[in-house]
């Protein structure tokens, strides 16, 4: 078996200032990998020198639906300069997409052909979920199964992230388990109790917040994901925030 890798997802250091100062700090952290942005990777020579600068490693980046819709071959070229192998595509804004039967379908087909042709560059292409789809059901069923039923038989996989999908769903073990056969990547963030520093969106450094980390870290590796990705999406103290959470996960990976 693979052993989990932990990188850092680089939105959660972006008050640090630059680039090149967030790849310094998250090394400084302890970590070897890092998750870059779209943004990052429209300046694929600036990243990839950040990369070896800091002895970092980037198995996996973020890149919005527009922006593979078009400009793929762009961040096609980027991945394979840097050496990113995975591509997650996060749940559209809810502006850009209304929550019906047919647009989870919709969103579910083109991902899937997108993973296709991903797939012929050497990418795998996943889905990142927020909340949506989780939230309410369509017709007695959810928008996140709707669209994996029409992404069926496609390379399409799943980027979870864990902590949205305990906001909506009291039962993310299940969903972790039963969605195994597409689960390739996690993102490790933590729920802060009640009233705690609201300014930091309710969410708190990984191992100090209320989600039970290592049952869902267990669950997850058992269900096949290996690329574990820590975030928060509004630490006040972003350094603190990635080496305290490095700290707490990194016993789980030795």
């Amino acid at each position: 078996m693979t052993k989990p890798m932990l990188s850092l997802q680089l939105y959660s250091m972006r008050g640090l200032g630059d680039l090149g100062t967030q790849l310094d700090k998250a090394a400084s952290a302890g970590f070897g990998a890092v998750e870059p942005l779209e943004g990052h990777l429209r300046d694929a020579n600036n990243l990839e020198a950040g990369l070896v600068r800091n002895g970092l490693t980037a198995p996996s980046a973020h890149v919005g639906l527009e922006a593979l819709r078009s400009e793929r071959q762009r961040f096609v070229d980027a991945c394979q300069q840097c050496g990113i192998g995975q591509l997650f595509v996060p749940h559209p804004a809810p502006s850009a997409m209304k929550e019906t039967k047919a647009a989870w379908q919709r969103i579910g087909h083109e991902l899937g052909a997108l993973a296709e042709q991903m797939k012929e560059a050497g990418i795998v292409l996943g889905y990142h979920n927020k909340m949506a789809g989780f939230d309410r059901t369509i017709g007695g069923r959810y928008g996140f199964e709707l669209m994996f039923d029409a992404a069926k038989g496609s390379p399409l996989t799943w980027q979870a992230d864990i902590a949205w999908l305990a906001r909506a769903q009291p039962n993310a073990v299940e969903w972790i388990r039963r969605y195994a056969n597409v689960l390739v990547s996690v993102h490790v963030k933590d729920q802060a109790p009640d009233n705690v520093d609201p300014e930091e969106g309710g969410w708190a450094n990984v191992g100090s917040g209320v989600l039970v980390w290592p049952s869902l870290w267990q669950a997850a590796v058992a269900s096949g994901a290996r690329l574990f990705v820590v975030e928060h999406d509004n630490p006040r103290l972003p350094f603190e925030f990635a080496a305290r959470s490095y700290a707490y996960l990194s016993r789980f990976v030795t």
